[in-house]
């Protein structure tokens, strides 16, 4: 019978390395959320007030240009680019980048729901596709970090600034994590469930002006739900942007993201993007001095610093599973298990609420786990 190695003597104090919803910031408790909103109206005065700091907080902390406006919208990220898609597209062709599972899902959006014929840039799960090879007169789709693929857009480069096209960014679990050109974005869309470590179900679409004046010039020709719809009578909804909601946010997910927010004001836009780099060194170091594991991610420019995927080696669904079991029943690692429709492996999440000593302390956990998992 195979020895296998002892269980490591140090666990991870905080084991959340899920990539969505992620971990808490360091610190958080249930107790320390401000109570002030919860049980009133998001319409008060208090709730308006506190809709409002959210935003001014985000705008803060992503030193977005007050050109560019943000709102908080319904349906998380996936929500919120729903809602860009629906309104803006048609008025020009369009492309889609495609290297993982939800840049796939707004090309399926475009072409079964809308009924648009994009031109589809594709590659491979850990692979970026040809960035050069993109026709900027056409409106442009795509993710800037692949959550299931561990790819990420290098930066904003790429996106020309005489473009004619619009850009729109799902940027997930690349806000707060990466330094964004907001010059290069028309629309971007994001979660507090990511970066931030907040609740889902809420959404954040941010616009830059040339979208603003697609919204207002142009009409699609499908209908729009209610909890689409950005513009009255030919004109932006500016209370959207100011903490007026379409429907009725919770507002003790929105006290929620305060929090993170307030958090990660005290470390600044380049102390978030610090920690998730420092973890992701960590998780690399990991990963060098094992010869079973590897990044998905070959090219080290294009490579997540939030989302790391890992593949394992001889590993099929049935190993990644009893590896995240085990994991999960010694409290070493929860939901470290690759996305469904990736190539099986390990997903650990790097960004700036996880500690880097969590990190270190993985590495003898997934010895131990990928051992016992064969052993099995």
């Amino acid at each position: 019978m195979t020895d296998l190695p002892p269980k490591p003597a140090t666990t991870p104090a905080r084991p959340y390395f899920s990539s969505g919803p992620c971990a808490k910031p360091p610190g958080w408790s249930a107790d320390r959320l401000n109570p002030v909103s919860l049980g009133r109206s998001h319409r008060s005065k208090i709730g308006k007030q506190r809709l409002q700091y959210c935003i001014d907080l985000m705008r803060e902390l992503l030193k977005l240009p007050d050109t560019h406006r943000i709102g908080i919208v319904p349906g998380s990220d996936t929500g919120a680019f729903e809602m860009a898609m629906w309104t803006m597209l048609g008025a020009r062709p369009v492309t889609a980048l495609a290297w993982e599972s939800f840049g796939e899902g707004w090309v399926t959006d475009a072409v079964k729901q809308l009924k648009i014929d994009p031109t589809v840039v594709r590659a491979d799960y850990g692979q970026l596709p040809d960035l050069t090879a993109i026709d900027w007169t056409n409106d442009v789709l795509f993710t800037w970090n692949g959550t299931t693929s561990g790819v990420r857009v290098p930066n904003a480069d790429f996106i020309p600034a005489d473009r004619e096209g619009l850009s729109f960014a799902d940027a997930t679990s690349g806000v707060f994590a990466y330094d964004i050109d907001w010059a290069k974005i028309d629309v971007a869309t994001f979660s507090w469930q990511k970066v931030l470590g907040g609740e889902g179900a809420h959404g954040v679409l941010i616009l830059g002006p040339r979208a603003v004046e697609r919204l207002e010039t142009y009409t699609p020709a499908w209908p729009l739900p209610k909890v689409f719809r950005l513009v009255s009578k030919g004109k932006l909804t500016e209370g959207i942007f100011k903490g007026e909601t379409i429907n009725t946010p919770s507002m003790l997910a929105v006290e929620d993201a305060i929090f993170s927010l307030e958090w990660g004001k005290s470390l600044g836009e380049n102390g978030l993007i610090a920690r998730s780099d420092a973890n992701a060194a960590a998780l690399d170091r990991i990963v060098a001095e094992r010869d079973w594991l590897g990044h998905l991610a070959a090219d080290p420019a294009t490579r997540s610093t939030t989302s790391v995927c890992l593949t394992v080696e001889g590993a099929d669904e049935a190993l990644i599973k009893k590896m995240a079991s085990l994991l999960e029943a010694e409290g070493a690692a929860y939901d470290v298990a690759g996305y469904r429709d990736a190539p099986a492996g390990l997903r650990i999440w790097c960004g700036a609420t996880v500690d880097t000593a969590d990190i270190e302390a993985l590495g003898p956990w997934l010895d131990w786990a990928y051992a016992t998992a064969k052993a099995a």
